[in-house]
């Protein structure tokens, strides 16, 4: 269908999670709790890294940076996806849909290739603990973070420009609570084989790049711990990296669960659950992951509560 015989769609519904009234109602309060959580959680984060010396490190430099990310990330999605909660009409502009899904695509394909330097951060720290200092410089952990951030945004423009130039003539309507790519490409009354494999060419590196980055160099951090003679140096050793290892496997575990499935039709429910740990339980938990056995962050908490306390007194 050419492009000027086409009605262009204006709004685009989300199903979300279709419920009562009664039931909405919940998900909205504990989603408001959600993103309370998240909000609070990372900023905290984000707070001591920045006035505290004791955190002026390479690792708590890639920690806040990945709060940023996942504050972003919450606020792309969860606030819409509660709107729609309240509302009997679950609707969404079409480029508001398209600039949610932009943004969405931006903030996860940042998080992987952030999380990918983080790993090596990791591998240098434990496999060249004497040359640590001089690998992971402030030069270049802040290349590294710039990069993972341009990362995001080169490999997600060109498929959201040729997304933007395609015919969007009906239906208009989406089965997930935010713009996903797939379902929002699919509402196109033309070939989108071009578009996805375009999508397909510029993701796919980016993603099984960070992949392969992590997976390598934990490889070498298992390999020299598991030398270490003493059980409380391995212990210690692991302990450094424990938190990452844990949202690394839930954010590439998650991903692979919602990607490579046999049939979308019949898992979308599934689908939608599993975007949710990503969209909004994850943002919420890794404060927690990150800061639960990290004595350090720990103790900076409590002498910023005990100084804060001290001046209102």
């Amino acid at each position: 269908m050419r492009r000027e015989n086409a009605t262009h769609i204006t709004e685009i519904i989300l199903i979300g999670f279709p419920n009562s009234w009664e039931v909405e109602i919940i998900l909205f309060l504990l989603f408001f709790i959600i993103l309370v959580a998240t909000m609070i959680g990372n900023t905290i984060i984000i707070t001591l890294i920045s006035i505290d010396y004791r955190l002026r490190s390479p690792m708590y430099f890639f920690l806040c940076n990945l709060s940023i990310i996942e504050i972003l990330m919450t606020l792309t999605v969860v606030p819409k996806m509660m709107q729609n909660f309240l509302l009997e009409r679950k609707n969404i502009s079409f480029y508001g849909c398209l600039t949610q899904s932009y943004f969405y695509f931006l903030f996860g394909t940042s998080e992987y290739v952030l999380l990918a330097m983080m790993s090596y951060d990791r591998y240098a720290a434990i496999c060249y603990p004497l040359r640590y200092s001089t690998i992971m410089t402030g030069k270049v952990c802040i290349n590294m973070v710039v990069g993972s951030w341009l990362s995001g945004f080169f490999s997600i423009l060109v498929p959201t420009v040729m997304k933007l130039g395609l015919p969007y003539c009906g239906p208009n309507v989406i089965n997930h609570f935010f713009c996903d790519s797939a379902p929002l490409l699919h509402l196109a009354c033309a070939d989108i084989r071009l578009v996805e494999f375009i999508d397909f060419i510029v993701s796919l590196p980016i993603l099984l790049g960070s992949l392969f980055l992590t997976v390598i160099s934990y490889f070498y951090i298992i390999s020299t711990i598991l030398r270490i003679p003493s059980a409380t140096g391995r212990q210690k050793a692991f302990s450094t990296c424990a938190s990452h290892f844990t949202v690394v496997t839930i954010g590439y575990g998650t991903s692979v669960f919602i990607y490579v499935r046999p049939s979308q039709a019949q898992s979308m429910n599934l689908n939608k659950i599993a975007s949710l740990v990503t969209t909004a339980v994850t943002p919420m938990l890794n404060p927690i992951i990150f800061t639960f056995r990290n004595q350090i962050v720990q103790e900076v908490f409590r002498d910023s509560v005990k100084k804060y306390i001290g001046i209102k007194k």
